[in-house]
């Protein structure tokens, strides 16, 4: 295969599946694993790919993502109903992983004094709860993306793995109409994944613009990963019912 062609292929892949180790490029490729570290260095040198720690993530372009600034006030009164479920679920002493976006910015809002402990790698998250005396707050380390409030990397996804917490609140970009719970910005996707792994119990916070899931390029998980999902009564029903079928509590407000 011809080098040019073997990027596209490669950054192909990557837009589709968010992350990969060098390991499988190599194999989807058809090339030795020092071919696939080479490609890797001079699309990253391009700046159309991310290395991240054994392997690599396609890079967004600036156009993919809106500055977390914008994105804060769409649909705001659908993520303050979110946000109001989601933290009816907490108790106090409960210790819970928050992730990246502006409805668990919301959640965020209402966990003001409770003596309760977030990890978070989402910085706006971070400022809300920073001066609160009752919460004991972990920020994740990492690399800080400023555009979104957040900090991503390898760093970020060996910090997670580190952590068992009682309860993560997942947000997304869009939710497929089989339950393919998307991300439309590649780097977040490992650290996503790893939270995943570190939590006990899974809540996917989700408007009911995020239906039927037209944004979002990178597969997080499917409603097998999912414990309870909490969006709007005006969510697809179609999709509600897919949660259902697999044993996720679905909860609309």
């Amino acid at each position: 295969m011809l080098r040019e062609s073997r990027h596209e292929k490669l950054l192909s892949i990557l837009g589709e599946e968010g992350v990969l180790p060098i390991g499988e490029i190599a194999t989807r490729l058809g090339v030795s694993g020092a071919t696939a570290r080479r490609d890797i260095t001079e699309l990253g040198r391009a700046g159309r790919l991310t290395r991240v720690y054994g392997g690599a993530v396609a890079a967004p372009t600036q156009d993919e993502e809106r500055p977390f600034s914008e994105v804060v006030v769409d649909d705001l009164a659908d993520k303050e109903a979110v946000a109001r479920a989601a933290a009816e679920l907490v108790a106090d002493g409960d210790v819970l992983l928050l992730d990246i976006g502006t409805t668990t910015l919301q959640l965020a809002k209402l966990l003001r004094g409770r003596p309760v402990t977030v990890v978070t790698s989402n910085l706006a998250v971070y400022d809300e709860l920073r001066d609160d005396p009752e919460v004991t707050l972990i920020l994740l380390g990492g690399q800080v993306r400023a555009n979104y409030r957040s900090v991503v990397g390898f760093l970020t996804e060996s910090n997670i793995r580190q952590l068992r917490v009682g309860r993560l609140f997942l947000g997304a970009s869009g939710v497929l109409p089989d339950g393919s719970v998307l991300d439309s910005t590649h780097v977040e996707v490992p650290v996503k994944r790893a939270m995943l792994g570190a939590a006990r119990e899974v809540v996917l916070l989700v408007t009911a613009g995020k239906f039927p899931g037209d944004t979002g390029l990178a597969r997080i998980c499917g409603p097998e990963g999912i414990d309870t999902l909490i969006t709007n009564k005006t969510s697809d029903p179609a999709t509600l019912a897919v949660f259902r079928e697999g044993d996720v509590e679905v909860v609309t407000v």
